[in-house]
């Protein structure tokens, strides 16, 4: 009896261990489908946020504080961001914006399309983390690379219209800001 466990134990380990495999294989195959195989997270999401394609994409894919998250509808990959760095999107808007948490770089749409903006982000002591005319990608988003662990204020102004919102890289913060409205 002992010995039909112990193979029944050997076998269930060897499907899992040949299952790992092969979704390894499915991780590499959704990466490039999409074109996307050999990039780092850093990587991804610059190209896709940044990406001339109308939303929605015909696939998924959501920046977290420490990876994304890019799928085909049935396979979903995670690649590790590096350490220290958190990616803000920001879509500045007028009148229409949408509830955002985890920016979606394959459906997220803001309203200011292709529109020059000039962007300020300091942190907390008010130090100057970036200050630059921006152009928003076609999906109403700019999106930065901004160091962990800190909090401060993004100021984006168009023309005569300015809005700021605080924001956050801490653990658990949103990558998405689609709070930030040009008065």
């Amino acid at each position: 009896m002992r010995s039909r466990l112990r193979l029944a134990a050997a076998v269930v380990a060897a499907t899992a261990v040949l299952g790992g495999c092969s979704g390894t294989s499915s991780d590499d195959d959704v990466l490039a489908d999409l074109g996307l195989d050999g990039l780092t997270g850093q990587e991804i999401v610059t190209r896709l946020d940044a990406s001339p394609e109308s939303r929605p994409l015909d696939f998924t894919a959501s920046v977290r504080e420490d990876e994304v998250l890019v799928g085909d509808g049935t396979t979903e990959v995670a690649v590790p961001l590096d350490d220290g760095q958190f990616y803000v999107s920001i879509s500045p808007y007028i009148e229409t914006t949408h509830e955002c948490y985890f920016h979606s770089l394959a459906g997220c749409q803001g309203e200011l399309v292709d529109e020059p903006v000039e962007v300020m982000i300091t942190d907390a002591d008010g130090a100057v983390l970036v200050e630059e005319n921006a152009m928003t990608y076609s999906n109403g988003f700019v999106g930065y690379w901004l160091p962990e662990d800190i909090e401060g204020t993004i100021t984006v102004t168009q023309g005569d219209l300015s809005g700021s919102v605080p924001f956050s890289t801490t653990e658990g913060s949103p990558t998405c800001v689609t709070t930030l409205q040009l008065t």
